[in-house]
């Protein structure tokens, strides 16, 4: 098994970073780290025992729901914008109707925003992250979440 299991006294560091960031104050899972980078939210009914029992049988590569990846400042994932909605009260950017088509489709937004990562919000709904430079949002949907012509 490729993976580690994030140690509680680590988990506490990220929900620190994630509630500075985003107001995050809570990850109710198990948290995995997959790679370098990546950290994967598990809530499933296996304990850490019974997935160290199923790696050595079985390969796996990955478990759970991709959270967010850390580059210095943590990007949350699409999913985990979704996944953690009710969370989050910061570095939150609305954009309009119009905006939110480009958004999906993956283009870029050319508006002023606070410089970091952001999360991208439309009406009620979460749209995943940003990284803003304080002039423009460079988008992170992934290429196959992104709306087709």
């Amino acid at each position: 098994m490729n993976t580690e299991f994030i140690k509680s006294n680590e988990k506490r560091e990220m929900i620190k970073k994630l509630n500075e960031q985003f107001g995050i104050t809570e990850l109710p899972y198990l948290l995995i780290r997959a790679g370098r980078e990546r950290t994967r939210s598990f809530s499933g009914h296996l304990s850490k025992e019974e997935m160290i029992k199923l790696g050595s049988i079985a390969r796996i590569e990955l478990i759970g729901s991709y959270l967010f990846k850390e580059e210095g400042l943590l990007r949350l994932s699409f999913d985990a914008t979704i996944m953690l909605k009710e969370q989050i009260t910061k570095n939150i950017v609305e954009i309009n109707e119009s905006e939110i088509k480009d958004w999906l489709r993956g283009f870029d937004i050319n508006m002023p925003a606070p410089q970091g990562v952001v999360v991208i919000k439309c009406g009620t709904d979460f749209v995943g992250c940003g990284k803003s430079n304080g002039k423009t949002i460079y988008n992170y949907i992934p290429k196959d979440r992104r709306l087709k012509k």
